[in-house]
């Protein structure tokens, strides 16, 4: 994935913040460490995350909700299930109040080769921006179906960890923009229903206690 420089000129005209897009450089980090077998790097950036995702992202902004979700399975995953309970209370909430984020989100305005569909674009901004709302409750309606009732998390393994990140190089949006928030929630989601997992020693256990 080639680098990506920003001003904070293009931050602020964007909406976007740096506690923005280092969300999304721990998260993109964690999971690709997830895909090359260092669990305890994973766990670190996970953790990490969700401490910015904490004091630096609005309480019903999706990435919240993928940073609780990813760390419960960390924990899950180090042979710490026990302390998740109120981790995946907070993560229920969070995706529960995303709703409100997607009804205020902006819709991407993008340049057409046609001015016609530009025009159009213009006349009835308020339909493509519905149509971009009703997208985004699709997606998060997908998150929410991996992660189910939220009453066991667990990792993706490698494999998946790996698909989930080529999918990200290949959907991530070119500019910044609340879509772009919205697929990093989605696509970065590293955790799903299922059984405790596998148990790892040491560091790891420490890194994803970490909060």
């Amino acid at each position: 994935m080639a680098p990506e420089t920003w001003s904070f000129r293009d931050l602020i005209a964007a909406g976007w913040s740096e506690a923005d897009l280092e969300w999304e450089s721990l998260t993109a980090t964690a999971v690709s460490d997830l895909a090359a077998g260092r669990p305890g790097e994973a766990f670190d950036g996970f953790a990490r995350a969700l401490r910015l995702a904490r004091t630096g992202l609005a309480k019903d902004d999706p990435r919240l909700a993928t940073s609780l979700c990813n760390h419960a399975a960390a924990l899950e995953a180090a042979g710490e299930g026990a302390m998740t309970g109120q981790i995946r209370a907070s993560a229920a909430q969070a995706w529960a109040e995303c709703e409100r984020w997607i009804a205020s989100m902006a819709a991407p305005r993008t340049a057409r080769s046609s001015l016609f569909h530009l025009r159009m674009e213009r006349l009835h901004r308020p339909v493509y921006e519905e149509r971009w709302r009703a997208k985004g409750r699709e997606l998060l309606a997908g998150a929410r179906a991996e992660i189910g009732g939220l009453g066991n998390l667990a990792l993706v393994n490698p494999s998946e960890a790996e698909q989930r990140m080529q999918r990200w190089k290949r959907e991530r949006p070119v500019g910044l923009g609340d879509p772009r928030k919205l697929l990093g929630a989605v696509i970065l989601l590293a955790a799903r229903e299922g059984g405790r997992g596998a148990a790892v020693g040491g560091d790891a256990v420490d890194a994803a206690a970490a909060l």
